[in-house]
């Protein structure tokens, strides 16, 4: 096929020989099959933002930060090069995650490079080496829904110990290859630390999760596993491996605010003593 005008530079510079067919077009980016040397490699283009139907909106960028100062605060100007930093750190951003989680163990695409606006990484493929499907194209069995739906858990949970919330995950970027899920779509993905809203769309991305694999295993709507896991995030002690049971019981305990306000009132009369002291002591040394 007529090599894509984005990917024209990556065959200019022998990163990619040809490109063979297109893949998928989303939300975000079009994704093409292409030919590197002896390997069939994915290269995702991702689309301008006025093109796409994923905007950047600011409960997925909050906490984001680039090493560039000026690109920085051009950022937070609106500028027209901020923009264009803006849109380059929201590329970056999957690329980021990608290797990251696939560093932490995460079934996610072995990422090759990024290129100008154009991700190259592993095809997912299934046991007969075609493209793997997308979860949301198979019809699977109470067994098998149990099974992907288990893992996934887990990958979920070996993500936010790496850092990392999804942030959009559904049946939709999920491909199924040989040895089962694999994650997909990343450019959205938060800051576990650093995002206020990382909390809730954990929460969202384990619902999507129960209520997709309920249709073939109805128990699994009524799990918990989002709360249970964030509750053991927030302790410090999330693994890759903490058990789970999919339970949680919220600690309706009232907090005793009278006792937090006398703690605080106590410490601020103190500093107070304290700055006092040091004035008169100031004033006797004159």
């Amino acid at each position: 096929m007529k090599t894509p005008k984005r990917i024209l530079p990556l065959v200019e510079d022998g990163i990619v020989d040809a490109v063979l067919r297109q893949l998928m077009s989303g939300k975000e980016a079009t994704v093409y099959v292409v030919q590197c040397g002896d390997e069939i490699r994915c290269a995702k283009v991702y689309k301008e933002a006025n093109q796409r139907g994923f905007h950047q909106a600011v409960h997925y960028t909050e906490g984001r930060k680039v090493k560039n100062s000026r690109s920085q605060r051009a950022m937070e100007k609106g500028s027209r090069y901020g923009r264009q930093e803006q849109e380059s750190a929201w590329q970056r951003s999957e690329v980021d995650a990608l290797y990251k989680l696939a560093a932490a163990g995460v079934r996610v695409p072995h990422p090759f490079g990024f290129y100008e606006g154009v991700l190259l990484m592993e095809l997912v493929t299934d046991a007969n080496g075609a493209a793997a499907p997308r979860l949301n194209d198979l019809e699977l069995t109470a067994e098998q829904a149990r099974e992907f739906h288990a893992r996934l858990i887990r990958e979920v949970a070996r993500m936010l110990c790496a850092g990392i919330v999804h942030g959009d995950l559904s049946e939709f970027n999920i491909l199924v290859d040989a040895q089962g899920p694999v994650i997909i779509d990343l450019p959205q993905a938060v800051d576990a630390a650093a995002n206020n809203n990382a909390s809730r769309m954990l929460e969202r991305d384990v619902d999507n999760l129960a209520n997709y694999f309920a249709q073939f295993a109805p128990e699994l709507k009524d799990t918990q596993y989002a709360r249970e896991i964030w509750a053991i995030y927030q302790r410090g002690e999330l693994l890759p491996d903490t058990p789970l049971t999919g339970r949680f019981k919220e600690n309706k305990k009232a907090a005793d605010v009278y006792s937090v306000m006398r703690e605080i009132t106590s410490a601020k009369d103190d500093h107070e003593a304290k700055l006092r002291y040091q004035q008169l002591k100031r004033e006797e040394g004159r």
